[in-house]
């Protein structure tokens, strides 16, 4: 697989605006950043809570849509995966999220940025079942990750 320095641009800037808008998050609201912990308290909400939820899930939603419309090839899909295959891939996400007590943005991006032991130990953890899922599905299906 090539990269090219346009690609490596665009992960900068992508990385970069994350970062920001986690540290803004936490500055300016006093919450931290956790996708899935944001994301699961839609249910039961407390007080005015839900409307700095919603917001930042607006803003998830319309600024990829912003990128895909600007420009398709930022935003890809998975192009050879069945229905079943991203719904079991889904919920094997759903349930490690809750197993580890946070996602990568709240642990990856956000707990790592506070030094969090904790967080350190579960971004390994993603990693390394990151990449040896990764593998493995490489090596099963013949070289057709």
């Amino acid at each position: 697989m090539y990269i090219d320095s346009q690609s490596i641009i665009y992960a900068i800037i992508g990385g970069g605006l994350i970062g920001l808008s986690a540290s803004m998050l936490l500055a300016l609201n006093g919450h931290v950043a956790g996708i899935s912990a944001i994301v699961g308290t839609f249910i039961k909400p407390k007080g005015r809570e839900l409307g700095w939820r919603i917001t930042f899930v607006a803003g998830l939603l319309v600024g990829g849509l912003a990128c895909s419309l600007f420009n398709p090839q930022w935003v890809r899909g998975p192009v050879d995966r069945s229905l079943v295959d991203l719904v079991f891939a889904g919920l094997l996400v759903g349930f490690g999220v809750r197993m580890g007590n946070g996602c990568t943005s709240g642990h990856g991006v956000c707990g790592l940025a506070r030094f969090s032991k904790r967080s350190l130990v579960a971004t390994l953890s993603f990693m390394a079942t990151g990449f040896i899922t990764a593998s493995a599905l490489y090596i099963f299906r013949g070289g057709a990750a």
